[in-house]
């Protein structure tokens, strides 16, 4: 009987976690990770890719439904009002294309992970991501944009009111350190 798993195809174990058949033999998979560690599991333990893409998303959609009653989204950390944070957020999006989308998707994964969903955040949809982002009020938006900059809501609003300059060399200050990681971002294809 022909297995179901190939030598060079990608498999997942129940956890999500993935790795590279190179044989398979009386039902058992032998398999070896990205790293080249070698280790074996019977058929029954492992799913393709196409199951494991099936069986993750019913819970990615769910995870878009937790997400909007994630604590991140439930209140504002300052006390800024919703005019003011709603400017704030167009400028910083002009003055730094993408940033939202980062924002929404890094808050997102910070979500996932701490529902143990480590797996699924390279899945993650930025459109979806954003959707949750846009339907939150824009003064938690922008609390979740100054956290993601390391600085408070008030000083990214008082920066607002001084300047585009200003403004801009906090975005900068706030990404030096994910400064890969963001670029990286940019080109994730928007799905």
């Amino acid at each position: 009987m022909a297995s179901r798993f190939v030598p060079g195809a990608t498999v997942h174990t129940k956890d999500g976690r993935s790795y590279v058949v190179d044989e398979v033999e009386d039902g058992i998979v032998y398999c070896r990770t990205s790293g080249g560690a070698e280790t074996e599991f019977t058929e029954a333990a492992l799913f393709t890719g196409a199951e494991w893409a099936a069986k993750s998303d019913g819970r990615r959609d769910l995870f878009y439904t937790r997400l909007r009653q994630a604590k991140a989204y439930a209140l504002p950390t300052g006390s800024q009002d919703r005019a003011t944070s709603d400017t704030l957020l167009k400028k910083i999006e002009r003055l730094s294309p993408g940033i939202l989308d980062y924002a929404a998707f890094i808050t997102a994964a910070r979500v996932m992970r701490e529902n143990g969903d480590d797996a699924l955040v390279d899945d993650l949809s930025v459109v979806k991501c954003r959707d949750v982002f846009d339907a939150a009020a824009a003064e938690i938006r922008l609390g979740l944009v100054a956290a993601m900059l390391g600085i408070l809501p008030a000083a990214l609003v008082d920066a607002g009111r001084l300047g585009d300059n200003l403004m801009r060399a906090l975005i900068e200050k706030g990404l030096a350190s994910q400064a890969e990681a963001f670029d990286e971002f940019l080109d994730r294809p928007r799905r």
